[in-house]
């Protein structure tokens, strides 16, 4: 039996699956999502790294869920530093979010110490 009539249901449930980890797991939005390679205000924001090393950092595809609990860093605040994210929230558009679990050790302590700098 459904927890609410049907004609009730998005009213008492508007943000039904806020803070769900359903929708583009890492390896659907890696596969397809870009990198700081691909994206030229991210390599802007990162001079002197070279193509190999851009191509290493996923950048999180506007509008996608934030997975509860994971750590990311925004490329245009990095002096914000990082943060861990809620289950509500979206990577907003003019976002670069970077996912944590996405970069190598080094290429994320690299990213984290540049804020450090600002």
């Amino acid at each position: 039996m459904a927890q609410h009539p049907e004609e009730y249901r998005e009213d008492m449930n508007p943000d039904y699956l806020a803070g769900q980890n359903y929708g583009l797991d890492g390896e659907q939005y890696e596969e397809g999502a870009p990198t700081a390679y691909d994206v030229k205000d991210v390599r802007e924001l990162l001079p002197g790294w070279k193509p190999a090393e851009l191509k290493e950092v996923v950048i999180l595809p506007e509008g996608s869920r934030l997975q509860q609990g994971a750590i990311y860093i925004d490329l245009r605040h990095l002096e914000r530093g990082e943060f861990k994210a809620r289950g509500d929230m979206v990577a907003e558009a003019g976002s670069r979010l970077v996912p944590k679990d996405r970069v190598g050790y080094d290429t994320w302590n690299r990213l984290t110490s540049i804020g450090a700098r600002e």
